[in-house]
Parts: C-alpha cells; sequence; structure tokens
C-alpha cells in the first residue's frame, strides 16, 4: 500500500519505519527541509529518535499536496496545535486518514478525528491509540494499541495495515472513547510527573491513577464514549504506561515542575512535544461545559494557566472532603 506519514517527530517516524518493515512504500512529509536533509545524510533522526537506525527506502517531502498524492491512506502525526492546519491539504482527499495525535482543540472542543470530520469530509477516519512509547516501537519491543472507527470497515482496515508481531492492534468503534482516552492520559501524567517531581512515592501515584480514570471515564461518558473503553488499551493501559515511564514527555515535563523550574523555561527546553499542556486547558473547559467533576484535571490547569503552586495544587486533591469510592 502507499502511505504517507504527515509528521517526522518521534511518533511519525517509529511508524513509518513501523510501515516500511510491513513493505509498504512510504512517504515521510516533515516541515524542516534541515531536518529532514539531515536524516537522509545520516539515516538517523538524532532530534526525535536517538539510536535508532532508519530505513533507506522511504520518499522525504516538504510538500504536503506532493506527499499525499495517490497516497492510500495518511497517517497524521502532528502536534495538535498545528492539526487543523497541516490537515487542510486533505479537502479532497479520499482515502483512509489515521490521526496518532492525542489532543483535544481548544476552540472547538473537538477530538483530532472531529476535525479530520471538518478538513478531509471525503476520507474515512480512524485513529491508533494505546500505550505505545515512540522510541519503545522503534526498537520493536512488544506492544498493543488500538484503532478505531465509526465505520465498521475502517477499523479493521487500518488493524491489518499496522499489525506486526510486536505490535498487536485491537480494534473498536467507540472513536471518541479511544481518542478522549489517549488525549486525557497526558493531563493526569503531568500531575503524576510533578508528584516524582516532589518527592511523593508510589502510593500516591497508584491513588492518582486510580482516581484519575474515574474522572477520565466520567468526562468520556459525558462526551458520548463508552464506559468500558476507558478500561481497556486507550484508557487505563495508556494512563499507566504515561504515568510511570521515564520515556513519557508529560510525565518529565511534570516533574521539573515538581523540582521548582520554571513553566516557561520547560517549555522553551522540549523538542517533542508535551500534548498535556495545551490538552489541560481544553479538557479543564469541556468538563467546565458538561459540568462534569474534574478535581486532577483542575489542578493541573490552575498549575499551568494559574500559576497556582505545585505543591498546593496536589495537596488540594489529598485534602479534599471524604467520600465513598465511585
Amino acid at each position: 500500500m502507499n502511505v504517507t506519514v504527515l509528521g517526522a517527530g518521534a511518533w511519525g517516524t517509529a511508524l513509518a519505519k513501523l510501515l516500511l518493515e510491513s513493505q509498504h512504500r512510504v512517504t515521510l512529509w516533515g516541515h524542516d527541509p534541515g531536518h529532514l536533509d539531515e536524516m537522509r545524510r545520516t539515516g538517523r533522526n538524532e532530534r526525535y529518535l536517538p539510536g535508532i537506525e532508519l530505513p533507506s527506502q522511504w520518499r522525504l517531502e516538504t510538500d504536503p499536496a506532493k506527499a499525499v498524492h495517490d497516497s492510500e491512506c495518511v497517517v497524521v502525526a502532528v502536534p495538535s496545535k498545528v492539526f487543523r492546519e497541516v490537515t487542510r491539504c486533505l479537502e479532497n482527499y479520499a482515502g483512509t486518514v489515521v490521526s496518532v495525535t492525542k489532543g483535544v482543540e481548544h476552540d472547538t472542543g473537538l477530538t483530532m478525528c472531529g476535525i479530520l470530520r471538518e478538513t478531509a469530509p471525503r476520507a474515512r477516519v480512524a485513529a491508533l491509540s494505546g500505550p505505545s512509547l515512540a522510541l519503545e516501537v522503534a526498537r520493536g519491543i512488544p506492544t498493543a494499541i488500538v484503532a478505531a472507527s465509526t465505520d465498521i470497515q475502517t477499523a479493521p482496515r487500518v488493524q491489518e495495515l499496522f499489525h506486526r508481531p510486536a505490535f498487536r492492534v485491537y480494534s473498536s468503534t467507540d472513536l471518541v472513547g479511544v481518542e478522549l482516552g489517549g488525549a486525557l492520559k497526558n493531563v493526569i501524567a503531568i500531575a503524576a510527573g510533578v508528584s516524582d517531581g516532589l518527592g511523593f512515592g508510589d502510593n500516591s501515584k497508584a491513588a492518582l491513577i486510580t482516581r484519575a480514570i474515574v474522572e477520565v471515564r466520567r468526562l468520556g461518558v459525558a462526551c458520548g464514549a463508552q464506559e468500558e473503553t476507558f478500561s481497556g488499551l486507550s484508557g487505563l493501559g495508556d494512563l499507566a504506561v504515561t504515568c510511570f515511564s521515564r520515556l513519557s514527555r508529560n510525565r518529565g515535563f511534570g516533574e521539573r515542575l515538581g523540582r521548582g523550574e520554571e513553566l516557561t523555561g520547560i517549555l522553551a527546553s522540549m523538542v517533542n512535544v508535551a500534548e498535556g499542556y495545551p490538552t489541560a486547558r481544553s479538557a479543564w473547559q469541556l468538563a467546565r461545559k458538561l459540568k462534569v467533576s474534574t478535581p486532577i484535571v483542575d489542578e493541573v490547569y490552575t498549575m499551568l494557566y494559574e500559576g497556582k503552586n505545585v505543591a498546593k495544587a496536589l495537596r488540594a486533591l489529598t485534602n479534599r472532603e471524604s467520600k465513598a469510592e465511585d
């Protein structure tokens, strides 16, 4: 199959490598010509996937229109803040589009596939999400993930496209649940990182994750998702790996906050995007709109956007009024 991957960051590069290993013909699009030239010259993407030898059979392209021409499937792996802009090139595209970006658009409250319905109205849309750290996928470490689409024929097609012995793909029709699980867990991972940075222990993090899945599920169901989705790979699975892994950029972002670094300095120094930062604002706004209680999301929002002291924010969670477990 001819497949185009939009986004030459860690996740886009890892998935392009995976698809090439499955004998697909792959075009990898990136916005930075200098970065793509470096990849051609060195056979590596040291900026995003250090130490990984990359194949040479793919085509590297900086023109999005040329990149998607004759492509049977487009995989979108760009940051959520530029997702709408980048996917405008798909206005007349009638193939399959797979979003692997985890976020919620602030102004509209749309998930990435919600954006695709506007920017690629003729396409068959799906999401690929789950506990999948890009560097581990690039190394061939066994991973399980979910392909979701409201079209019962599209999810199995995406499943077949990506499935490999070390990359097990399940399918789901709960597109909104799979997308929200992937987006909201990044916000929780920032809180988990703050907990690490403050020197809290594993008991604290386990409690945080357990309570977090409750509010993620609560908000997801209010958006029309199926409750059981949040107990699966795109919910609890993705939440667990993002909150515990040393490779998690959102957890690392929160850890730096917990250690006392300034937010502006952290943002300026990060090579990879911590999607939990913009998603915290979107999730906070969405919860207000739907009148859903999200105490952990609320505290992360106040840390990031209202300057609340991180220690006070986490203490506010532990000092909440006693109640029955729900």
